[in-house]
């Protein structure tokens, strides 16, 4: 879902182009179908509200005729205030001293303790082609992936260079970064006991804070508040290195897991 948002977010941006200091407040989209990759997606872009402040825009993904996902996005002319607060950063290694994903895979491939289920699972992560790097903060080690809670932190950047450019475009990779993994929190206190069957996402909100680049490392603190129900929900803040809260997003999504497989009594 994570691309598709992206692209969404690129029509929103441009309805109110006029706004030269505009940036996106906010935004939700929720899922109505699964999408088709092979397909081309028509967006349909409606100027809900356009006000002095603020405005709304909506925008609908369709596929063969139905819709599969919509959204709706606020934006606001850029206004100073002196009622200003926000969390504070977590304290954690730079990105500098920690591993890549693709070596932390690697490290796990090699070691010897490595359970025979976990080498499938890695090597289908590894072989994702994703346009981000990512490097996790305070990684579990193999005795760890048991009994993890369901919280987890990673610095992350688009590969490449994006540029000062235009705030919007900045929002629009971020809605793809903050996609990824992100609901697979609520799996990580289950997943020596569950695997998951199907997982995908039915609502995911941003709200922008303040401006940031995402060709820049950002540190991307993901935790899930609550599972039940075939669903989870899970909580994310993207920070700037500078201690900026930038992002805040939350998602929830369906979780099914396989059913357990008996053991023969025979």
């Amino acid at each position: 879902m994570g691309r598709a948002v992206a692209v969404a977010a690129i029509p929103l941006g441009t309805s109110v182009a006029s706004w030269s200091r505009a940036c996106s407040t906010s935004s939700r989209w929720t899922r109505i179908s699964s999408g088709d990759p092979k397909v081309p997606v028509l967006y349909q872009v409606e100027r809900t509200r356009t006000g002095s402040s603020f405005s709304v825009r909506s925008v609908k993904a369709v596929q063969h005729g139905k819709p599969i996902f919509i959204c709706q996005a606020s934006f606001q002319q850029a206004q100073p205030s002196p009622l200003q607060h926000q969390f504070s950063m977590p304290t954690v290694p730079p990105p500098e001293e920690l591993l890549d994903s693709e070596a932390l895979i690697d490290q796990y491939l090699r070691d010897p303790n490595l359970q025979k289920r976990y080498p499938v699972l890695l090597n289908k992560i590894a072989a994702q082609e994703v346009p981000i790097e990512i490097k996790p903060v305070n990684p579990p080690t193999l005795s760890q992936l048991q009994r993890m809670e369901p919280k987890q932190m990673f610095w992350v950047r688009a590969q490449g260079y994006i540029g000062e450019g235009d705030m919007k475009m900045h929002c629009c990779v971020a809605a793809y970064i903050s996609d990824y993994a992100f609901l697979g929190t609520a799996m990580l206190p289950h997943q020596c006991q569950h695997k998951v069957h199907f997982m995908v996402s039915l609502d995911h909100s941003m709200w922008f804070h303040a401006p940031f680049r995402a060709d820049h490392w950002m540190l991307y603190e993901c935790e899930s508040p609550w599972a039940g129900g075939s669903r989870g929900l899970v909580h994310g803040r993207l920070w700037r290195r500078d201690g900026v809260l930038a992002v805040t997003c939350a998602q929830e999504g369906v979780i099914r897991v396989k059913p357990p497989v008996s053991e023969s009594k025979l």
